[in-house]
């Protein structure tokens, strides 16, 4: 079926036609077998954007169809989009005059438990339907049913007004189009209230061949959520009674519509040491040869060194190395004379904080032992932190006695993982 369509200005009959046949008639339409119910996948993702470290939402992926695919501008103004679904709703029987038709959808809020599949973690996401459309189909032509010749005034006197004008408290979307025995439209459902028509004439019968509806979606805060899949429904019940209902003379085909979300979490967890951060050495403050000038003890031996992290989500860190302790601070450092060990401390950029909310300055890592959860407050992209190794007085002592020499070695990992 060719349907031109230009938009309605709000408050006139603006409307088109063009007289070829509908490829899909009346019959075909109750024809159609009942079954239990249908579903619709609606998918959105984060992805971390370094061109927008702040902006910690959800992107939207459904492909837009219906409304919002023909007024784009208008969807992007109100944070709307739409999906056209194949569910149709028949007569059960002829319409007589002063007989309704009564459309009503779920516009207010309705939550939907997402689970992680992996970890089993859930979160809330929330939907609401801003609008709703679709195209009748008549059993004869309009003008034959109020008897006059042109189909512009018959599908206006067919119902009082046509159904480009919404009903209230329904409003106008700016969509009428229209042939002789069909009428497409679009309206604004901004109460969760039924939206009136009477039929002015008999009308042998009828059926709407399609639900259309917009959306809003509330996503939560992914920063808060781990990566991987979030799956959740909401189902809806088709018919009159229902959340999604054309009154009690228009029975669905199928009796529920399911809405399937797929929230998709990818966080970034990245961290770069510079070019031979891999190789540090304990030092002085000065370095070792103002201390041998001098010929007094230092009053410490550490060696900081700089790393770049990008982070999205919870993180934690754990350190191994060859230690005393299967659990501890303590890094053992093997030289000639024997060994001491150093303590290793982490502080982390500003947007990032520890547990309590506090920020991170010279947190102790630990041996084979988890620290954190650490929480990025917005995206950090490529932000400076830092690691202190450093000789606890202890270990100085030790090193100092007198005849201990040579150059104490040892390896230090540090861990990071997002799965918190």
């Amino acid at each position: 079926m060719n349907i031109t369509r230009l938009p309605l200005l709000f408050g006139q009959r603006f409307l088109t036609m063009n007289r070829s046949t509908a490829g899909i008639g009346l019959a075909a339409l109750l024809g159609m077998s009942v079954t239990h119910a249908a579903n619709q996948e609606i998918r959105a993702v984060f992805q971390p954007d370094p061109s927008k470290p702040g902006k910690n939402m959800f992107i939207n992926t459904t492909p837009n169809s219906g409304y919002c695919a023909d007024y784009p501008a208008q969807c992007a103004a109100n944070k709307m989009f739409s999906i056209r679904t194949p569910l149709i709703f028949q007569a059960i029987r002829s319409l007589m005059p002063g007989d309704e038709v009564s459309l009503r959808v779920p516009s207010n809020w309705r939550q939907a438990v997402v689970t992680n599949r992996d970890t089993q973690e859930t979160a809330i996401v929330e939907v609401r339907m801003m609008g709703v459309g679709s195209q009748y189909y008549l059993s004869d032509p309009a003008t034959s049913l109020v008897g006059v010749s042109d189909p512009a005034e018959a599908h206006g006197l067919l119902w009082g007004t046509n159904w480009a004008n919404a009903a209230p408290p329904c409003q106008n979307s700016g969509v009428g189009y229209y042939t002789a025995t069909t009428f497409g439209f679009f309206w604004k459902t901004p109460v969760e209230a039924a939206c009136v028509k009477a039929a002015a004439y008999r009308i042998p019968s009828m059926a709407f061949s399609t639900l259309d509806f917009a959306y809003e979606l509330r996503t939560p805060n992914p920063l808060t959520m781990s990566t991987g899949q979030y799956t959740g429904s909401i189902p809806y019940i088709l018919g009159s009674g229902g959340q999604i209902d054309f009154g009690p003379l228009l029975r669905p085909v199928d009796s529920h519509l399911m809405l399937d979300f797929v929230l998709d979490v990818q966080h970034t967890l990245k961290v770069d040491l510079p070019p031979g951060g891999n190789k540090v050495s304990l030092e002085p403050q000065g370095g070792w040869q103002r201390w041998l000038a001098n010929g007094s003890r230092p009053a410490q031996i550490y060696r900081d060194q700089n790393f770049f992290i990008s982070a999205s989500a919870p993180f934690k860190v754990m350190m191994k190395c060859d230690s005393f302790q299967v659990f501890g601070p303590d890094c053992r450092l093997v030289g000639e004379s024997g060994a001491t060990w150093v303590h290793t401390l982490l502080s982390l950029p500003g947007g990032i904080t520890g547990p309590g909310g506090v920020p991170v300055r010279d947190v102790p890592l630990m041996n084979n032992a988890w620290v954190g959860p650490f929480q990025p407050g917005h995206y950090v992209e490529r932000k400076s932190g830092n690691l202190r190794f450093e000789m606890p007085q202890e270990a100085m002592d030790f090193m100092f006695r007198p005849g201990v020499k040579g150059t104490y070695k040892g390896d230090i990992t540090v861990i990071w993982d997002s799965e918190v």
